[in-house]
């Protein structure tokens, strides 16, 4: 590494030179990445929502649809917007009156359950079929353009409009995230570095990183909203830390030379030493979320992991380079750090060591209670403003047609219409159902199937299957429309054991049921990862077991804080904060008990060397929490979409958790359990313990 380090500093100016040259291919990936704006597409591929929606697309030329509520209009004026949104680039039907019956024929011929779903006081409904998925960029721009030849009076809901507003709101307030994310680290540089200028070197160094990052996504062809719109402000808080701790080094190594090139090369070594160790427990979180079947998990794990990657790299190459060419303007800018020194504070919790232990203990089982407690919804339209039109949307059809949600059947085609016939009585009598609609429900004494125009009869059927519309006044994600579609896909594979419910709210019950599943696996994953990682550093069994410990105690107070508030965080808070909490903050804890356990071994006694280790940590663990918290917080706060404002909040959070626990808590745990540490720790109260790769993040205690 010494060769290296000093290779870096020769060719200082090349670096910088390369680093800006390499953020023009970085933007052209960035520009040219998709962004995936429909989380349900994230679902296992091989479940049978997912299958069905297949099905939609190759044979029926449907790969979503939205209600359209029209209010106030003559039929005649309504059959005219229907024909203009016929128009529509990638509108592949709308579904009408009109489209069973000429308009000359009165609507009460229709059957009262048919006449229903497309009428309701003084409104009607149409269903809008699209030619692409869902989320597509094709669906998407339909969407705009239907909203630009509509009037105030006319709405849409379903999850093609929702998809639409999100795309549109975090477009809009990304970039706000990543500019609030930069003002508050500013703050949090300002009161712990030494010199004015600084801070913009590290947002600079960090932020060609990121761009690195965001750039070499067009790998992986797209990435999530969430993915998208976290990223940046994730990576600003998880490696910020490591620019500090390099120009802490230096300062260091500066006291020891006057040539600032060969202390440079050595505050390189010592960082990258230093960093790889810390970073490393932070990848093992992000790379616990990939092993989520559902895979915006992956997605997100993938990018993050690789952003600390990038961020490691970025901060022993690029900043370095900064600091040497640009040392002069720094120099001038010097000034004495606004944070204090900590001195009486280490004191007084070692000495109540007991009392806070027993605070732990108080505290413990009411964190697990709430933790386990804390309620969760799936609603994807619930994470949006109630001013967006496709929320709008979703009252006006549930306030003018009593509706809900709509979800779809698809039946084999050669099922024998008796059977048909029989089925949907039955799926018309199951609580919650309020219209079927399908070629078969339409046929009557009244409407023979010869006056079913073939276009819609096109729509409704396959070489293969027969599409049959379910309308129900249950909510998505309610546990009345779980019941339902469980009692309907009963229903329908008594008649046809290849029979598929598919559509919007099935695929929320598969979510709710995956994502539950994933929520215990990435748990187990996380701690099973960082705990080998810390018992490897530490070269201790007992370690593991009391750090972890310490760190989901945090995490069971963050999550459990909502249940104690009345809180409804969205599902993937609960599903990732855990294992991006502890592989972010469980480093403050392993900074502490590298220190502690050096202390030991020169031969202080348990009360010195948890002393010395509170005293000497306090103020890195302070910083690094910080760090986190300035990065998250400000996003959690003026974020609109739910989904991200209550996951930085929940992340800021917990930042200042982990922070309280490590510096209140985890000294009680060395002065209690000194005797079994000693005996469980390979390499004690030796002279020459030089094997923790975190033993250099004690010297940021030397500076600020």
């Amino acid at each position: 590494m010494n060769k290296l380090s000093h290779l870096i500093v020769k060719l200082r100016y090349i670096i910088l030179i390369v680093a800006v040259a390499l953020l023009i291919p970085s933007a052209i990936g960035y520009f040219n990445t998709r962004v995936n704006y429909d989380i349900l597409t994230y679902l296992p591929k091989d479940i049978e929502t997912m299958k069905g929606q297949d099905i939609l697309l190759d044979q029926f030329g449907t790969g979503s649809f939205v209600l359209y509520v029209a209010e106030g209009m003559e039929e005649k004026d309504v059959a005219a917007l229907k024909s203009k949104i016929e128009q529509v680039d990638h509108v592949a039907d709308v579904i009408w009156y009109d489209s069973v019956m000429d308009l000359s024929v009165p609507m009460e011929m229709l059957p009262s359950k048919v006449y229903d779903a497309f009428n309701g006081d003084d409104a009607t409904m149409m269903f809008v079929v699209f030619d692409e998925g869902t989320s597509s960029d094709g669906t998407m721009a339909a969407i705009e353009e239907i909203r630009r030849i509509s009037d105030k009076q006319c709405f849409m809901s379903g999850m093609s409009a929702i998809v639409t507003d999100t795309k549109n709101m975090a477009e809009a307030e990304t970039p706000i995230y990543v500019g609030i994310a930069v003002l508050l680290a500013i703050v949090v540089l300002s009161l712990t570095m030494d010199s004015y200028l600084i801070p913009l070197f590290f947002l600079l160094s960090i932020g060609m990183a990121i761009v690195y990052n965001m750039g070499t996504n067009i790998f992986k062809g797209e990435i999530s909203f969430i993915t998208q719109s976290l990223s940046a402000v994730l990576q600003l808080g998880v490696t910020l830390d490591y620019s500090i701790f390099l120009w802490h080094s230096y300062q260091e190594e500066l006291e020891k030379t006057d040539d600032k090139n060969e202390a440079m090369a050595n505050a390189i070594g010592a960082t990258f030493q230093s960093v790889i160790g810390s970073s490393i427990t932070t990848v093992a979180g992000f790379v616990a979320l990939c092993f989520m079947s559902f895979t915006l998990g992956l997605d997100l794990g993938i990018v993050m992991a690789k952003g600390v990657v990038f961020g490691v790299i970025g901060c022993v190459t690029i900043l370095p380079s900064m600091i040497l060419i640009f040392d002069k303007l720094i120099e001038k800018t010097k000034h004495k750090p606004l944070m204090p020194e900590f001195n009486r504070i280490p004191k007084f919790i070692a000495k109540h060591y007991l009392a806070f232990f027993a605070i732990f203990l108080v505290l413990l089982f009411p964190a697990i209670y709430g933790n386990n407690h804390t309620a969760v919804y799936y609603d994807l339209a619930q994470t949006l403003p109630d001013k967006l039109e496709s929320v709008q949307g979703a009252n006006e059809v549930d306030k003018k047609f009593e509706m809900n949600s709509a979800y779809m059947l698809l039946v084999d085609k050669n099922l024998d219409s008796a059977s048909m016939n029989e089925m949907i009585e039955e799926l018309k009598t199951t609580d919650g159902i309020l219209s079927v609609l399908g070629t078969d429900s339409l046929i009557g004494p009244a409407l023979p199937r010869s006056f079913i125009p073939e276009d819609l009869m096109s729509d409704l059927e396959s070489d293969e299957w027969k599409m049959v519309l379910l309308t129900t006044d249950y909510k998505i994600a309610s546990d009345e429309i779980n019941a339902q579609i469980a009692e309907v896909d009963r229903i329908v594979k008594n008649y046809d054991p290849k029979a598929m419910v598919v559509g919007e709210a099935p695929c929320t019950k598969d979510l709710i049921n995956i994502t539950d599943h994933d929520f215990q696996v990435v748990n187990f994953v996380s701690i099973g990862l960082v705990f080998l990682i810390i018992a490897f550093v530490l070269k201790s069994f007992s370690l593991p077991f009391i750090l972890v410990a310490v760190i989901e105690f945090a995490i069971f107070v963050n999550m459990g804080l909502p249940y104690y508030t009345n809180t409804t965080i969205p599902f993937i808070s609960s599903v990732v904060i855990g294992t991006i909490q502890l592989g972010a903050t469980v480093d403050y804890a392993i900074l502490m008990t590298t220190r502690y356990l050096n202390e030991r071994n020169a031969g202080h006694d348990k009360k010195e060397a948890t002393l010395i280790a509170l005293s000497t940590s306090m103020k890195s663990v302070i910083v690094s929490a910080l760090s986190f918290f300035a990065a998250t917080f400000g996003v959690g706060l003026i974020s609109s979409i739910d989904m991200i404002g209550s996951l930085c909040m929940l992340m800021a959070r917990g930042a200042i958790i982990s922070m309280f626990t490590v510096l209140l808590t985890l000294p009680a745990m060395y002065m209690l359990f000194d005797g079994l540490i000693m005996k469980t720790t390979f390499g004690v109260r030796k002279e020459d313990n030089e094997s923790h790769h975190f033993g250099h993040l004690i010297h940021r205690h030397k500076v600020a």
